[in-house]
């Protein structure tokens, strides 16, 4: 076989290198692995995906957490084998011209909270996509929201008077 038909056969069975392409896959891929690591009450694997400064914004107005403050509090929860279950069923991903920042929304099927949005923020590190930060929000209908605000004010109310 002539020498540049072998390169030719060896450049082709060759793997892309890393960073071509399109990396939506890859992002999926790994906001996919942190919501099933999740579920698997895999600490290591869920933290893992996180950059060393990120930060996560829980349901309630008091949750911003570092992600050691997030994985102190959430120890617990993956050390009774049981942390939580969110599915994405729907993701938006964005990406910055120059490919290093990728920005996302999903819609989150959970069995506990009902429906989610989760959003955040990714960066290429040289060990993959990492969570930079992420968004945890409840979906409230727009016609129930003067009763949540209500709701929310008493709950104020109760606390400031505690």
């Amino acid at each position: 076989m002539p020498i540049a038909s072998l390169l030719c056969l060896m450049l082709a069975a060759s793997p892309a290198p890393a960073g071509s392409g399109d990396p939506r896959a890859a992002i999926a891929a790994v906001m996919d692995d942190w919501h099933k690591a999740a579920s698997e009450a895999d600490e290591a694997r869920y933290f893992g995906h996180f950059t060393a400064d990120a930060v996560f914004l829980g349901t309630d107005a008091t949750e911003r957490w570092t992600r050691d403050a997030f994985r102190a509090w959430a120890r617990p929860f993956f050390a009774r084998g049981k942390a939580w279950s969110f599915r994405s069923v729907s993701r938006n991903i964005s990406l910055a011209k120059d490919g290093t920042v990728a920005w996302f929304d999903e819609a989150l099927d959970t069995p506990n909270m009902g429906p989610c949005r989760g959003s955040g923020v990714l960066v290429a590190t040289n060990s993959g996509w990492k969570i930079a930060q992420y968004n945890l929000a409840l979906t409230i209908p727009n016609d129930l929201v003067d009763e949540f605000k209500k709701r929310i004010a008493e709950d104020a109310k109760k606390k400031k008077g505690a």
